[in-house]
């Protein structure tokens, strides 16, 4: 049999490390799938399937989209269930010697979108990690838009019961398990009977039970934060699968992630799926719709950020009196006062997604115009910080006191970037005229290209004396362009 050409060679090793992944391959302006992944895209995203010579007798199948349109392709093929690994070129191909180096860059799964138009704007989207052992349980959720990671260990009995109900807790996207779990086959099942999410199973090697490792990805610096996870053994090895998991196919490293939140399951009444289900809290049983639910009737929330905090609290009712009652005078006063709680509303108004919007520069994909939404945000804290000042409760006082106005980044924003920036970073003319003198003096010469050739000729005509110098710096100049 003869063998495959070079680029398909390269195709088919990658497409072995993502064995369970549709792999986007960049060529020239498309991702295109080969063989059983175009079968299967060209079926779910209703594209031609063709073929492509592949150095066999027959061609492979393939399919593709063009790279500008990928992330709505991307978005049905996730809502669909499956992963995608993204195969970028690395060089560009007019340099490139030979086969043009290409990787996977990224892997979209159900638990790891970024994109926003895949996003429930007041609903955080997390994936979750359980790490079996025994008969106990170790349980690990993040959400990588926000940044928000918790953890926390099931030993007690009728522990697969509580595990269940901790599912039905965040609803997961994606749940990441170890091997012994994923080979308890009843249990598996069980969890895919009640609830809609995607399984991967990873390798028990990666769920260590070794908090150095949280150490080396910069997620945890204080000793206080050390000893507290180091205390619940269990939650330790499931923290450690879900970094490992994130690392592998997010190919970065999440700077937002920089503190793991260690909850005890006792601390909030422990409702199971059913009841959740007929109580209708969040979603309706009959179309899983938000309207005509407990979450519908209250969420009168001004920011995105509220949204999800408040569906966490319906989600999980305190049990802790001392607690529920810090939580009911701070609602109380607000209620009360009503000229206050006008105007802090009138605040949270402007301020735009803030947690979502670090997220995804700490991915690297936002834009200019996210940075001015930022700023803008920002912009609004001092004022917030102001009217929480005048409040009396024990909770606001403390949202008072731990609010950082974030006036360096605003003043670094407002300093360099234009107001009203290109959504497009190629069309440059983003940075601020006189923020950066090499980049006033580079955009100077592309607007005035002709005078600043002829500055640089007379100057140098003067210092070499060289009458021909004038046919050289065009030359120069012509090849540098």
């Amino acid at each position: 049999m003869a063998e495959f050409s070079p680029m398909m060679q390269h195709y088919l090793e990658i497409k072995e490390q993502y064995k369970d992944c549709l792999v986007f391959y960049r060529l020239g302006d498309f991702y295109e799938m080969f063989f059983d992944d175009a079968i299967t895209a060209s079926k779910e995203l209703e594209i031609t399937l063709t073929g492509r010579e592949c150095g066999q007798e027959e061609k492979a199948p393939m399919c593709g989209v063009p790279f500008h349109a990928a992330e709505s392709y991307i978005a049905k093929l996730i809502t669909k269930g499956y992963k995608v690994a993204i195969c970028e070129q690395l060089e560009d191909p007019k340099y490139a010697k030979g086969m043009v180096k290409r990787d996977v860059v990224r892997v979209v799964t159900p638990g790891t979108v970024i994109e926003g138009n895949l996003l429930d704007e007041k609903k955080n989207n997390y994936i979750m990690s359980i790490f079996k052992t025994g008969i106990y349980f170790g349980i690990a959720v993040c959400d990588v838009t926000t940044g928000e990671f918790l953890a926390s260990e099931i030993k007690d009995t009728n522990n697969f019961p509580k595990l269940i109900d901790e599912i039905a807790r965040f609803m997961p996207a994606e749940i990441i398990v170890n091997e012994l779990l994923y080979n308890s086959t009843s249990e598996i099942s069980k969890i895919l009977e009640r609830f809609s999410v995607y399984i991967t199973n990873e390798n028990e090697q990666e769920f260590k039970n070794s908090i150095d490792i949280l150490q080396k990805y910069n997620i945890i610096d204080d000793l206080n934060k050390k000893t507290e996870i180091g205390s619940e053994s269990f939650a330790i090895p499931a923290i450690n699968g879900l970094v490992a998991y994130l690392d592998q196919t997010q190919k970065i490293k999440l700077e937002h992630i920089k503190n793991i939140k260690i909850y005890k399951i006792q601390k909030y009444m422990s409702l199971d799926l059913n009841a959740r289900r007929n109580l209708e809290l969040t979603e309706k049983m009959r179309d899983k719709s938000k309207k005509g639910t407990l979450l519908w009737v209250l969420d009168k929330t001004s920011t995105s950020m509220g949204g999800r905090h408040l569906r966490r609290w319906l989600n999980d009712p305190l049990v802790d009196v001392f607690e529920i009652n810090r939580r009911l005078k701070s609602v109380s006063e607000l209620k009360e006062q009503l000229i206050l709680r006008g105007d802090i509303v009138s605040n949270l108004k402007r301020i735009y997604d803030i947690e979502r919007l670090t997220g995804k520069m700490s991915y690297g994909n936002a834009n200019a115009r996210d940075m001015i939404s930022l700023k803008n945000s920002l912009k609004q804290l001092p004022e917030l910080k102001q009217l929480l000042q005048t409040t009396n409760s024990e909770m606001l006082k403390e949202l008072y006191e731990r609010l950082d106005v974030l006036q360096d980044v605003f003043e670094l924003i407002d300093k360099s970037i234009i107001e009203d920036p290109p959504l497009i970073i190629k069309e440059g003319g983003i940075i601020k005229t006189g923020y950066n003198s090499d980049v006033d003096r580079l955009r100077k010469a592309t607007t005035e290209g002709k005078n600043w050739i002829i500055g640089i000729e007379n100057k140098e005509r003067e210092k070499t004396r060289n009458k021909k110098f004038k046919s050289w710096i065009y030359k120069s100049i012509w090849i540098l362009y």
